[in-house]
């Protein structure tokens, strides 16, 4: 037997990759994060799945599902909301299997920090403007941010910032970041990004607070902020220019056409 780890994707049913969509028809055991997945992402599983939901669950409870399937040799998909390797609380759980001697695999996922760039339409990187994507989240019971790894340190780089699990600290964020970002930095917020229930606010680090009622901006907000996300400078990236050449395409240059001679030229020779 074998235990997947999934990447559901950020909440649309469709937005989980083929592979995971796969092997979710196959598993007999599926363990899903029932508060972060959506039941609609079930549908994928084969109609005789256990299907378990790991929300009441702590991490031994979870490791004897593992060894119960291992015991009946029954696949298992472990389904982690976005990609597993971002804030995926895997990393406990493959250790754990390890110590089983039960097998493993990961199939990555669409992050929700992607899926919130999409559904505001931004690219995160820009040329001369961003090119560097932090991700980060503020400290929480279940873990704490290094005191190195702070929103007020990281906004010295001024890079296009997305913090996971924002909603509930907006106010401490924007002081931090306002350390370093100038008051019209743009801010995007997208909470449960492609999910039904989706809402999106749009506005600067100087207006969010003010735009925003306190409270209405759950945990699963996901907050963008960065030049990189307005409408400022334009430097269009040269991978696409037509004088660019790369490995796969080579300019053409124009022949020179030769220049006539004078009649002065012509009248020596």
């Amino acid at each position: 037997m074998k235990v997947y780890f999934i990447g559901a994707g950020p909440g649309a049913p469709d937005l989980i990759t083929l592979r995971g969509a796969n092997l979710l028809g196959k598993a007999g055991m599926v363990l899903y994060a029932g508060s972060l997945v959506p039941t609609a992402m079930l549908q994928h599983c084969r109609a005789d799945a256990e299907l378990l939901d790991t929300a009441t669950l702590d991490l031994e409870q979870q490791q004897a599902c593992y060894q119960r399937a291992k015991e009946s040799d029954c696949d298992v998909a472990r389904l982690h909301s976005g990609d597993p390797a971002i804030y995926g609380a895997t990393a406990e759980q493959m250790r754990r299997l390890e110590a089983l001697d039960i097998a493993y695999e990961i199939v990555p996922g669409v992050s929700s920090f992607t899926a919130a760039a999409a559904m505001v339409q931004s690219e995160l990187t820009k040329p001369e403007v961003s090119q560097t994507v932090i991700l980060t989240r503020v400290s929480g019971r279940a873990s704490a941010v290094p005191e190195a790894e702070a929103i007020a340190k990281l906004a010295e780089h001024r890079a296009t910032m997305c913090i996971f699990l924002s909603g509930p600290h907006l106010k401490k964020i924007v002081t931090d970041l306002r350390l370093h970002y100038p008051a019209d930095t743009p801010v995007k917020l997208v909470y449960r990004a492609t999910w039904p229930e989706q809402k999106i606010y749009e506005g600067t680090l100087a207006t969010v607070l003010a735009e925003t009622k306190r409270g209405s901006w759950n945990l699963t907000t996901m907050m963008l902020v960065g030049a990189a996300l307005g409408d400022g400078q334009q430097v269009e990236s040269s991978l696409y220019s037509k004088e660019f050449t790369h490995l796969f395409r080579v300019v053409k240059k124009e022949k020179k056409t030769p220049k006539k001679k004078t009649e002065e030229k012509v009248a020596i020779e």
